[in-house]
């Protein structure tokens, strides 16, 4: 498996939408592929929550800066679509992947040296928006010498970059893909992040996001990710995985004793987030994933007028939704999809019938594959 390289790129100094600042801001990225004489291949792929911008091949080597960079990153989290003869074929595609703004796999975050301070930003690191990401992404297309993409692709919270890239800059793009995401956070998805920033503000390490130089909120952090692993994974697949001796987690319970496979398995999997992603990183995320909605990032008046631009941008789109997916309903990709066929948008909208749940898009590729590779090939 070929190794990737993670290159730093300098934004400068960074003024966000709700008014904060960062100082001398980078964003870590990666490509694949080789960009074409008119530079008209290119595909931009937003990563989804806890992903990172190493979407293909192997890169046991940490981004600069990075000190989360645990084995299970090694691998891209996208091999089987991204590559050659993939999907989304890097022998056919120049393949561009970046590590969000308040990352933690290179970029700059809530984890970075603040170049004022000489500290790491911890607490004072703004709040973000879906629209500050994806704006972050344009001096680094300027740097590629790109002016239009080919595609921009993006799976979960990726598909909410996706729809915002595409409608905030709707002249940037011919055909966007976006993967069991959605138009605007519903009520139920805002309670389940509510209940994961609770678990992450009531660690009695997290300090107000001011602990790194001392003991990381890692309880709350893994409480927060089993809170939201309910809604990754199908229940039928869940009891498949969790079958498996209990393990008991003294570190995390005191009265209570581990019942279940279901139980050891789930704080398993808490636990082993937390060796790999920042808490910081991790609610400036999902903060920004709550307080989502594509018509006020894309500062239109009305859905009718986000998705005119991409009728009048000639845009052609390719949803998917996921049948069993317990993170973003299929009902949510429906409303995408009434919004721009109104608009009269050229649109495709797949149902996936899986078991696996919203973790279908990471488990299943041969499920997205060729109409993927149809739609980037028309």
């Amino acid at each position: 498996m070929a190794h990737t390289k993670s290159t730093l790129f300098s934004l400068g100094d960074l003024t966000l939408r709700d008014g904060g600042r960062i100082p001398s801001a980078q964003l870590a990225y990666a490509t694949w592929g080789t960009l074409n004489e008119d530079r008209s291949n290119a595909v931009l792929i937003f990563h989804a929550l806890s992903g990172t911008h190493h979407v293909s091949g192997n890169h046991p080597e940490p981004p600069e800066g990075c000190t989360l960079w645990a084995e299970e990153l090694h691998d891209g989290w996208w091999n089987e679509m991204v590559g050659p003869g993939k999907a989304i074929d890097t022998d056919q595609f120049f393949v561009i992947c970046a590590n969000y703004l308040g990352g933690c796999y290179g970029s700059t975050g809530p984890s970075s040296i603040n170049p004022e301070t000489g500290k790491p930003f911890g607490s004072t690191f703004p709040h973000l928006n879906v629209a500050d990401l994806v704006d972050a992404h344009l001096p680094l297309l300027d740097h590629l010498g790109i002016i239009k993409l080919h595609s921009v692709v993006g799976p979960s919270v990726g598909g909410l970059c996706t729809l915002t890239f595409a409608t905030r800059h709707p002249e940037k793009v011919n055909r966007i893909i976006a993967i069991a995401s959605g138009f605007k956070t519903t009520v139920l998805n805002r309670l389940i992040l509510f209940e994961q920033i609770l678990a992450i503000e009531n660690d009695k390490h997290f300090n107000g996001g001011d602990y790194y130089d001392s003991e990381f909120p890692r309880i709350g952090l893994a409480l927060a990710r089993m809170i939201s692993h309910k809604t990754f994974v199908h229940l039928d697949t869940f009891e498949r995985r969790a079958r498996r001796d209990l393990v008991h987690e003294e570190e995390m319970l005191s009265w209570y004793q581990v019942r279940d496979t279901f139980q050891s398995y789930m704080l398993h999997q808490g636990k082993k987030f937390t060796e790999r992603f920042d808490a910081n990183t991790y609610l400036r995320i999902i903060d920004m994933w709550s307080r989502y909605n594509a018509v006020l990032q894309g500062d239109a008046d009305s859905p009718e007028d986000l998705f005119t631009r991409c009728n009048a941008a000639g845009h052609k789109f390719l949803i998917f939704s996921i049948d069993s997916d317990f993170c973003f309903y299929p009902e949510e990709q429906a409303e995408v999809v009434q919004h721009l066929e109104k608009a009269e948008v050229d649109t495709i909208h797949i149902t996936v019938h899986s078991a696996k749940g919203h973790d279908s898009f990471l488990l299943e590729p041969e499920l997205y594959t060729p109409h993927i590779r149809e739609l980037l090939a028309d």
